[in-house]
């Protein structure tokens, strides 16, 4: 059987040939016609053999084809379409992210009446440990998600970080059942003598257990929301619609573990023991942990891709360098690299190669100058060589801080829900009929808002949104996350409304200096809640789907703990805010507006005008930052 393939040739070239008989091809030049004549003597078997390699070959594309690019199974295989990803292991993950909040805030959101009671802690003591504990749990979101880019797959992450919760969970369940492990009991008989603080031992073991839980929720907050949101298909637009649902309901299955640990789990620290409270959160963070296997054969994992702070370091080294070396010795030191003597051979085939990646690589984008430098010349040392890739994810990075820094003073404001919005209830008529409701079962009225709203949002509003807009998400990342900074502003000024209204109450009724419950049902607080509650709803998974999207894919599960490191800075903002109105505000001739004998004494309601200033404010300003904001959906069509 003979095939033949013509080939063409210039007329400048010779082509010196010697066949062989006994070769399976043989070549021949037709000089007139500038051409090889490619004669092949394949049998019957050589050409079913060549079939078989091509049916091998479309085999493997196809198989190629049929594969997640950049993702892999539980196992380390790579991860199939059809098999690995969607609707079904996302839904695993919110199972376990309401079984992870409910455990963690069982433990937090009561955790100041442990400390005070049994640990013998001052309040501000036990508020300034609480506040220390949560915000550190938040922020160690950042390690987990930086782990879970650089090293390890989120799936290996969340496993490391619940053993690591558990094991906190368990000593601290240990030290409360034991009294051996726990400050003498106050004798209240003896007025006069102080409680024992736990001290020695016995704290560095209670610290242990508190910081091994808050390390453990920092690995699961930095790694799940960007677990469940890798099971989409980003590049179709039904997936980016069902990993925004996914976020709509990440927010919902947040609140649902808030309301069980907020109502049942406190009812049975505050009478059945704290053992009890504890152990309860272990065996369900224990729980979390077989379900989230049970998602193991349909999650798709993305491959770590390595540190992206070194890229990020990389880049900015290199900006430095070359703006600061001259481009003479810039060269100078690029030739040093290079063999001492010249080979004009190579030089010529370097500046070919050179021609090549030019025309091939794009070029870095205009806004934000400064990084190009990176990329604008060769560098001295190759460890500093950057991609144009690798420039514009750093450009990204650069561009979502803004975002992140102007939620930081909306979360200050949520921060005000478990302190002074408490303390306000906790003055006012707290029964609902014959139930009289405790001010610690607050938080109930913003995480029933807020399930009610999420279904409601994503059921509802988006899709009239959409139908609007004719646009696929309806309401853009950025809008959502300013609505939310809208709704806080609201809050703050319905709070200092509210504030005014209680104290003139107390006023009229003569209870200024009485801890008696003044004549105002506390239901007048739910308003500043029902807003504040809308406002981390639009805003908590505006920003976990933004930082998501928008973040470089080897960096995204950094950047949705963003998300939560935002809401730690939050708290610690309070405290300092706080700190800084009562040295202003307090003179000789005048008294600090946060402080006195009661609450009644507090000018609460200036305190919340300030907060709401300040809310505007901000809004201005990401208002600056967010109508410049590109997306980078945008930037790619560009």
């Amino acid at each position: 059987m003979h095939s033949i393939l013509s080939i063409n040739l210039p007329k400048a070239h010779t082509l010196l040939l010697h066949p062989s008989s006994s070769s399976l091809f043989s070549l021949h030049l037709n000089p007139n016609l500038n051409t090889i004549i490619l004669h092949t003597q394949l049998s019957t078997h050589h050409h079913q053999a060549l079939y078989q390699t091509m049916d091998d070959k479309e085999e493997v594309e196809s198989s190629s084809r049929s594969r997640w690019d950049g993702y892999v199974d539980w196992r380390g295989k790579p991860a199939l379409r059809g098999t690995h990803g969607g609707i079904t292991p996302a839904f695993f993950v919110l199972v376990v992210e309401v079984l992870e909040n409910l455990a963690y805030l069982a433990s937090a959101s009561n955790l100041v009446l442990y400390l005070t009671h049994y640990m013998h802690f001052s309040p501000s003591e036990s508020a300034n440990a609480v506040t220390n504990f949560m915000g550190t749990a938040f922020l160690l979101a950042l390690l987990g998600g930086f782990f879970s880019d650089a090293f390890l797959t989120t799936y290996r992450i969340y496993l490391i970080s619940a053993a690591t919760e558990f094991l906190g969970l368990v000593i601290l369940t240990v030290q409360a059942q034991s009294a051996s492990l726990k400050p003498p009991k106050c004798d209240n008989a003896r007025p006069d003598i102080p409680c024992q603080q736990v001290h020695g031992a016995k704290a560095a073991l209670l610290f242990l257990g508190l910081y091994l839980v808050a390390l453990g929720v920092g690995g699961i907050k930095g790694s799940l929301p960007a677990h469940g949101a890798e099971q989409f298909d980003e590049d179709t637009p039904q997936g980016r619609k069902q990993r925004s649902t996914f976020f709509n309901y990440f927010v919902f299955a947040l609140s649902c573990g808030a309301l069980i640990a907020v109502t049942l789990v406190v009812w049975i620290e505050d009478n059945m023991g704290w053992q009890w409270g504890f152990g309860v959160s272990t065996l369900i963070i224990l729980l979390s942990v077989p379900i989230f296997l049970g998602g193991s054969t349909f999650y798709r994992n993305k491959v770590p891709l390595g540190s992206p702070l070194t890229t990020i370091c990389k880049v900015l080294i290199a900006s430095v360098l070359n703006t600061f070396t001259p481009r003479s010795s810039s060269n100078a030191i690029a030739s040093m690299a290079t063999s001492p003597s010249p080979n004009p051979l190579s030089e010529e085939i370097d500046a070919e190669d050179n021609i090549k990646v030019s025309e091939s690589c794009e070029s870095p984008s205009d806004s934000l100058n400064f990084p190009n430098r990176a990329v604008v010349r060769k560098p001295g040392y190759a460890m500093l060589k950057c991609s144009v890739q690798q420039v514009e994810e750093v450009k990204t990075v650069v561009r979502i801080l803004p975002i992140f820094a102007c939620t930081i003073v909306l979360n200050c404001c949520l921060a005000q829900l478990s302190t002074f919005s408490v303390q306000q209830a906790a003055t006012m008529n707290t029964k609902l009929g014959s139930l009289n409701v405790p001010p610690a079962s607050l938080p109930v009225f913003p995480v029933v808002f807020i399930m009610i709203l999420a279904p409601l949002y994503d059921h509802v509003i988006i899709p009239f949104a959409r139908r609007v807009t004719k646009s696929e998400m309806g309401i853009s990342h950025l809008q959502r996350i300013g609505i939310g900074l809208v709704l806080s502003i609201i809050a703050m000024a319905v709070a200092a409304v509210v504030e005014v209204k209680r104290k003139r109450v107390a006023t009229n009724s003569g209870l200024l200096d009485s801890t008696k419950p003044l004549p105002v049902t506390f239901l007048w607080i739910a308003f500043q809640y029902l807003f504040l509650g809308s406002a981390d709803l639009f805003t908590l998974a505006g920003l976990l789907e933004f930082f998501f999207t928008e973040a470089p894919f080897s960096m995204r599960s950094l950047a949705t703990s963003l998300s939560f490191a935002s809401l730690a800075m939050g708290y610690y903002l309070s405290t300092v805010i706080v700190s800084i109105v009562n040295g202003v505000t307090g003179g000789s001739r005048h008294k600090p507006w946060l402080s006195g004998s009661n609450l009644n004494d507090y000018h609460l309601d200036r305190f919340y005008w300030l907060l709401c200033s300040l809310s505007g404010l901000n809004f201005m300003q990401y208002l600056f930052w967010a109508t410049r904001y590109k997306y980078r959906s945008t930037q790619n069509k560009s």
